[in-house]
């Protein structure tokens, strides 16, 4: 690639969240040079349509604050646009709740609000470059394209029309197979379900994987079952909607942090595996799958489907037909889902780095390098990210990770907020947790829609125990958030005895994960991003859960995902030389995270210094705390499933007192 002498290179990053999609363009130093984003309107939004307005807080006022999936307060402005109903004319939210547990996503309002924030960020560098140019400043110019993206997510379309066969996705917290997988686990020998997992990396009897999902598509719905039958059926997660249809050769590709969701892919080959999709009656000679390809590498050339003209003014669509037809065009050459991608945005880029992401639910990822590290203890193995032309041989191969995923994390401050309204505000959680020094004695397992990793439990649900007259709005506040930090101790607990039980067979990958940490240990410090990291309330609460052994550090970026979606396409050209903004991983820590400084200087600039927690807990307030913690997880276990309704006593029952 020739990047002209007089320009100021731009990687864009598509980001589509559970509730939001957001474009950034990023530059060298990781600045956000422009942004837009699009807070989607949900089945909720058309109750206060008519009033053409969104409100999530029911509260009549046209002056109501909406908020965003951690609970955080937001208001429309430059760059966040909260969609409208009635404003843009459609009848279809972006995302709808039909019937409990069920949650589902409109893919083409999804397409059309990733175009709309692209143009709104090519307006903004329009407008800047002429400043630019009128001061003698080189203009700004996007260079090339990620995309980062909620996984699991499952979308079927037609490949005659392009167009979605059943209506909307199947949002990666669904639960509508939980029938279907509970009697399918039951239905299967446990050597053969560990035979499945040591493939695929994840427990396939999971609401939370694509394969189920696709399998309810085939059973529930005609339209689906015929395109399957015909040959017309195409399968994707919202990758690989958007890259098909942003790209102008309809490109259909996954990349393997995807791919690994699915629940049909092979850990050790990285393509489909016969044995998966046999097992969930795909046939992969009747419908059209993605090929599966690495984070980084050319996909296609950036283009915009004529349907999404409507959603633009005249000006944004002109600017919009002049980007498209430029020469050379502009690649979409960088995927990542979107931990994975939160993950690179962090720079956890060597084995024993972990980060954690506080969004809608919490989501940590383990780095175990090229090591296809297998979980004993209920974490996940998945693919963290794959850049092969990288020139380093140990960043080029596959980077596999541990993960572990709290369904329930940001939401649950929306609960106490709207549901129990103990806040006006989720800012205001923190404070109100920490004017208590501890929950006096009550334990929050906010299982709302049941427990992931380490317990793997889709029928337990949200539990309060140890009420008492004591208990004040502050000890639910604290046990709430508690509840959440619990669940991610018990994840980083199973990585690290996955970490030292490899370590023991493995010296070469022990000495590998201890030379990245400061203490010489297999887990040592936890990066966080996300909504709540922002809290310090929360952040201390975790590290003194965590103990003295483990560093809380917050991102320095804030947009961690985003970033990451950038790097990937960044290091996608095959030629260091042709990488306009860093040419390897070490270029851009030093761009990034080190001002161009050396990283000593950098680190002692508190404008520039990370921000770290340290444990101030004692050693029995953490014993005491997680053994109330293991006993209302048993409490709460279980709780959905057939057996707990049915007992000696419910069998005798009758009316008579």
């Amino acid at each position: 690639m020739t990047v002209e002498n007089k320009i100021v290179p731009l990687v864009a990053s598509i980001d589509v969240g559970t509730t939001s999609t957001r474009v950034i363009l990023f530059n060298k130093k990781g600045l956000e040079i422009a942004k837009h984003q699009i807070e989607y309107s949900t089945s909720a939004s058309l109750d206060k349509a008519s009033e053409g307005r969104r409100n999530s807080n029911r509260d009549s006022s046209p002056d109501a604050p909406l908020f965003s999936a951690e609970g955080v307060a937001i208001e429309a402005n430059q760059y966040l646009e909260i969609e409208d109903l009635d404003n843009e004319g459609r009848i279809d939210p972006t995302l709808r709740f039909p019937k409990p547990g069920w949650v589902e996503c409109n893919p083409l309002n999804i397409l059309a609000n990733v175009v709309q924030c692209f143009t709104a960020c090519l307006v903004s560098v329009a407008t800047v470059n002429k400043e630019r140019e009128e001061n003698g400043f080189d203009p700004y110019k996007v260079v090339c394209i990620g995309v980062a993206n909620m996984r699991e997510t499952t979308i079927v379309w037609s490949k005659k029309t392009g167009l979605p066969v059943y209506k909307y996705g199947i949002v990666w917290n669904d639960v509508r197979t939980l029938d279907l997988v509970t009697e399918r686990k039951k239905n299967t020998p446990e050597e053969k379900q560990a035979y499945f997992r040591a493939k695929s990396g994840v427990p396939i009897f999971s609401t939370y994987f694509s394969c189920s999902k696709l399998r309810w598509l085939l059973d529930n719905d005609e339209k689906v079952k015929e395109a399957y039958e015909s040959g017309d059926l195409m399968f994707g997660t919202v990758d690989s909607w958007l890259i098909y249809h942003l790209t102008k050769q309809k490109t259909h590709v996954t990349d393997v942090s995807n791919a690994s969701r699915t629940g049909f892919m092979n850990l050790s080959s990285l393509q489909y595996d016969d044995e998966l999709l046999e097992y969930w009656g795909v046939d992969k000679n009747k419908i059209i799958l993605p090929k599966i390809v690495s984070s980084s590498e050319y996909y296609g050339d950036f283009s915009v489907p004529t349907n999404t003209k409507s959603r633009l003014t005249a000006y944004a669509w002109d600017l919009l037909k002049e980007f498209v037809s430029r020469e050379p065009a502009v690649p979409i050459q960088g995927c990542l889902g979107d931990q994975s991608a939160s993950l690179v945005g962090q720079m956890a880029f060597k084995p024993g780095s972990a980060k954690c992401t506080y969004g809608t639910g919490c989501f940590m990822l383990y780095n175990t390098g090229p090591k296809k590290l297998l979980s004993k203890h209920g974490a996940l193995t998945t693919l963290g990210y794959w850049f092969p032309h990288l020139d380093e041989k140990e960043h080029a191969e596959p980077h596999f990770a541990l993960e572990g995923s709290v369904a329930v994390a940001g939401s649950v401050v929306q609960w106490l907020r709207d549901n129990l309204r103990l806040v006006s505000r989720a800012e205001d959680v923190g404070p109100l947790a920490v004017r208590v020094p501890n929950t006096g004695g009550v334990v929050f397992v906010p299982a709302f829609s049941g427990l992931f990793a380490p317990y793997w439990d889709p029928s337990a649900r949200g539990t309060i125990l140890g009420l008492s007259q004591y208990t004040t709005a502050s000890h639910i506040a604290r046990a709430a958030l508690e509840g959440v930090c619990f669940q991610a101790r018990a994840i980083l607990k199973a990585m690290s005895s996955d970490a030292r039980h490899e370590g023991k067979k493995d010296k070469h990958f022990k000495n590998e994960v201890k030379d990245n940490t400061y203490e010489q240990s297999v887990l040592s410090s936890l990066s966080v991003d996300g909504g709540m990291s922002k809290s310090d309330e929360v952040m201390q609460i975790q590290a003194n859960i965590l103990g003295p052994c483990v560093k809380v550090k917050r991102s320095k970026i804030a947009e961690s995902t985003a970033f990451g979606a950038a790097i990937a396409a960044a290091m996608a050209y095959e030629n260091p030389s042709d990488r306009p903004l860093w040419k390897n991983f070490k270029d851009i820590k030093e761009n990034v995270l080190y001002g161009g400084r050396p990283k000593e200087d950098a680190f002692k600039d508190p404008a520039t210094a990370q921000k770290i927690f340290l444990s101030n807990s004692t050693t029995e307030d953490r014993r005491q705390g997680w053994t109330r913690w293991e006993a209302a997880i048993q409490r709460a276990e279980g709780w959905m499933t057939d057996s707990t309704y049915k007992s000696e006593a419910t069998n005798d029952y009758d009316d008579s007192l």
